[in-house]
């Protein structure tokens, strides 16, 4: 790959624009996709065909584990093999039949990951049924609204989310009639249910009832619908993406393809582990993934609390996340470097920097610092259980010097990558030990192409020395459409590609970089437009921040803020300055407000912001934007409309003080 200089191959022209329609720049497919589209594996039609091959490949592999809980501890991670999940899918892929629901219908599941989460997911895929996820985030108003318009017959629950299901159960009963606890189910609970009409059945009962009598598998064909994924949205009512077995397999075999090709693809020795949402595309692909090389996959118990002892304990080789999560590993690693003495700091600094220096010059990241990585590095690589292989980032952009940091101290492969539920997943990757594609999300995958679309009230041309516009996908991972939406699904499909809405920089080599959101902009009152997740994603680079909400609006000049100040830098500023009180007390002091603004300003004049993109006013806010509230999605998308209603007063005040 050394002598690769472009790694985006074009196959069409660029066009100027006609009749008045935004102009769009060239099509571009990976370089090693340049005579055709990454292969599809043989003899594989459906999702349930992939773990189908696995279970006759591996049987006794170790597939689906979870924690032991013993006398209120929990121990080690207890497994079942390939052959016991096949033999658990069935049963209850044949309890399902069972209950009248076969081909083409529909099922929900609504809980945190966990191996009866696959279990009932591949149960579905044994029969054509629609498996639906629910984000086990969202409130009874949210899941009753997805289970009424998806036509859902048939629930899996957790136990713990079983209220919420009857809660919502007498808008629902047209056509919800059974639901399934991945547990127990108390006698009041079945009650209430039986007496909407609906059927209840722990865990156990059900696999009884499948039991009674076997269903073959009749799986679906390539193009048949595997499910509909519910977007959490920022704004308005979630979407249902419909997302074919087709999608699911190009995906599945562009990631393997990609890693062949440029690393090591996985295999039944990785290890993963789960706990990003299985509702979302991102967890899912990787998990499908998983499955088809016959890996093993070790649940997190569901707390966040609990997740680092999960992963110490698994000792997973490969590790997704969310860059809000790479986040909080880049602050604590630097705080107790920071707390760990002079001469502990000056070793690191110097290790460091010795590495990143051979990273920039070619290096691959095991060879790079072997000795520094020993004596240094481990200690970063312990926190995430020690065997860790290879990191993904998705969801949203990963800040670049967070991404030079686990590249440099994580002793693993590190891989950006970019795409949506509508694409199924990454539509874009970085490459491994490719160290100039940081802070870009690398080439097209090997089995779409992609453009990009001026948006000239922007200013963005894809035409352009330094092609910049809108992203557009096509190819073989692209969704059907939005379930029973067809006029959204004609606003965003055009002649066969899908408009992202993100607004892309091609680079030099061939890659990616995600510069902007195309919805997420304004018209300040003396007509400046701000894009503002570029202006938050410069903010969030002030270690003194947590997090930051940035707001302003066409009758205002200025821009204000809601501000999570990061506890240890908003304490230690206290110490420093003989103020007291705690964190949340520290928040309301004007001095402390004073501080955070200054900090996050000169990171503004530091990284270039205009004038009128620095803030005039903050609020520090002692409690974090949370799903739970409805101010940010589960993948930490801030939902701006809710946002302002939730902090409306707040807002107010902020521009009347500085009138």
């Amino acid at each position: 790959m050394e002598n690769i200089k472009n790694f985006a191959h074009k196959v069409e022209e660029g066009k100027d624009a006609q009749n008045g329609e935004p102009s769009h720049g060239p099509v571009y497919r990976n370089v090693f996709a340049k005579d055709g589209f990454a292969p599809m594996p043989p003899g594989i039609e459906s999702c349930w065909d992939m773990f189908s091959q696995s279970v006759q490949k591996r049987p006794h592999n170790q597939m689906l584990g979870h924690r032991e809980i013993e006398n209120g501890k929990a121990g080690k991670y207890v497994w079942l093999t390939y052959q016991e999940a096949y033999d658990l899918s069935i049963q209850i892929g044949s309890a399902i039949r069972s209950c009248d629901v076969g081909s083409g219908g529909r099922s929900g599941i609504y809980g945190v990951n966990c191996p009866e989460w696959i279990i009932s997911m591949q149960a579905c895929n044994s029969h054509g049924i629609y498996c639906i996820p629910l984000y086990d985030t969202l409130g009874p108003e949210a899941i009753e609204f997805i289970i009424c318009h998806a036509e859902v017959s048939i629930a899996f629950v957790q136990e713990s989310k079983i209220p919420a299901i009857l809660e919502c159960l007498p808008k629902c009963t047209k056509y919800l009639k059974t639901f399934v606890s991945f547990a127990n189910i108390s006698d009041g609970q079945r009650e209430v249910a039986e007496r909407a009409g609906v059927n209840a059945y722990s865990w156990a009962e059900f696999l009884s009832l499948g039991k009674k009598k076997i269903y073959e598998p009749s799986p679906p064909k390539k193009n048949d619908i595997c499910t509909i994924m519910y977007t959490s949205g920022t704004t308005g009512e979630p979407k249902g993406v419909l997302l074919t077995n087709e999608n699911i397999i190009a995906e599945i075999s562009s990631i393997d393809h990609l890693l062949d090709i440029t690393d090591k693809p996985a295999t039944e020795t990785d290890v993963y582990i789960s706990f990003l949402p299985l509702a979302h595309v991102f967890d899912r692909a990787i998990e499908e993934y998983c499955i088809y090389k016959s890996a093993s996959i070790g649940f997190w118990r569901g707390d966040v609390k609990l997740l680092v002892e999960d992963i110490v304990e698994l000792k997973p080789t490969i590790f997704c996340g969310v860059p809000r999560v790479f986040d909080r590993i880049y602050t604590g690693i630097n705080e107790k470097i920071s707390t760990g003495g002079l001469v502990k700091k000056m070793l690191f600094d110097f290790a460091y920097n010795f590495k990143l220096r051979n990273l920039q010059k070619g290096l691959k990241h095991d060879e790079a610092a072997p000795l520094f990585d020993k004596l240094v590095f481990s200690k970063v690589k312990q926190s995430l259980g020690g065997r860790v292989r290879m990191i993904l980032s998705g969801a949203a952009p990963l800040a670049k010097h967070v991404e030079e940091f686990l590249r440099v101290t994580s002793c693993s492969v590190v891989i950006q990558g970019y795409g949506l539920t509508e694409t199924c997943a990454g539509s874009f990757s970085s490459l491994a030990n490719v160290f100039s594609m940081i802070g870009t999300v690398g080439p097209p995958a090997t089995i779409i192409e992609a453009k990009l679309k001026s948006v000239p009230e922007m200013g963005y041309d894809a035409l352009s020395k330094t092609p910049r516009g809108e992203i557009c996908i096509r190819g073989k991972t692209l969704f059907s459409g939005y379930y029973k939406r067809e006029d959204m699904t004609n606003e965003v499909l055009v002649d066969g590609w899908f408009h992202t809405g993100d607004i892309g920089e091609w680079q030099q080599d061939g890659t990616m970089k995600i510069i902007d959101r195309k919805k997420n902009i304004f018209k300040l009152s003396q007509g400046e437009y701000v894009a503002v997740e570029n202006i938050e994603n410069v903010y969030n680079r002030c270690s003194s921040v947590a997090s930051i909400w940035v707001y302003g609006n066409s009758f205002e000049s200025f821009l204000v803020a809601v501000v999570i100040p990061n506890p240890q830098a908003l304490e230690s500023w206290a110490t420093a300055n003989g103020e007291s009180g705690n964190f949340e007390s520290l928040c309301q002091n004007p001095k402390a407000n004073k501080y955070i603004l200054d900090e996050l300003n000169a990171t503004g004049k530091k990284h270039k912001l205009k004038g009128f993109e620095l803030l005039r006013q903050v609020h520090l806010e002692p409690n974090p934007f949370s799903v739970e509230r409805d101010l940010i999605t589960p993948t930490f998308k801030m939902k701006r409309p809710q946002l302002l209603n939730y902090y409306k007063d707040i807002i107010d005040d902020l521009y009347r003080s500085c009138k």
